[in-house]
């Protein structure tokens, strides 16, 4: 399968912001915004000027490699998003919040969301007590997630839910931490989604 191999720091930089991909080096000072705030490159601290269609792109791309899509995968959760009621770009964050690989993260079971597709790719996170491998499966309310008994004594996760509570656990969800589990209590909403998303500029990029 594809994915993304290059330096996860870059793509903080190109998009100007703190995307959160490299767990909790991305709260001490070694963060690379913190330390180079301008896009990466040989004109990366050129004056630049953008287009309508630039700053739809880069909302795009934002937004994509925040939740560590590539673009296929993107455009299929936008194409669902497109089918369902409602305003279609703030069904796209709602879908993209109820993927297993983001709730796992959100939880606290992981640092980041690659971590936590790697964890939920080798068997190590239970939906309802059945093992679940698929990171784009969309959580259900009412749905218990947890890792697995024989996992719990791993140490990323128990360093990941150690510093999660810097982070703290969103209010559609609640966590025993004892348990190493869990349950969504609904299913989260736009209101919900504290980055800084205009996903208006989305489904202008992708009506064209």
């Amino acid at each position: 399968m594809a994915r993304y191999s290059g330096s996860v720091c870059r793509l903080c930089r190109r998009e100007n912001l703190k995307l959160f991909l490299k767990g909790e080096r991305c709260y001490t000072d070694k963060c690379a915004i913190e330390r180079r705030n301008y896009p990466p490159g040989q004109h990366g601290q050129a004056r630049q000027k953008f287009s309508a269609y630039s700053i739809q792109l880069r909302e795009k791309q934002k937004v994509k490699r925040m939740y560590g899509l590539l673009e296929n995968q993107f455009r299929r959760t936008f194409a669902m998003a497109e089918r369902l009621r409602g305003i279609t770009g703030e069904a796209l964050l709602v879908l993209l919040e109820r993927r297993l690989d983001n709730v796992t993260y959100r939880l606290g079971f992981a640092s980041s969301r690659a971590d936590a597709r790697m964890l939920v790719r080798h068997g190590h996170i239970l939906v309802n007590g059945k093992r679940v491998t698929i990171p784009s499966y969309f959580i259900r309310a009412g749905d218990v997630v947890s890792v697995k008994e024989q996992s719990r004594q791993m140490g990323r996760i128990i360093s990941a839910m150690e510093g999660a509570q810097r982070r703290g656990v969103p209010e559609w969800a609640e966590v025993d931490r004892e348990g190493f589990s869990g349950r969504i209590k609904i299913l989260p909403a736009r209101g919900d989604i504290t980055a800084p998303i205009n996903e208006k500029l989305i489904v202008e990029l992708y009506s064209k």
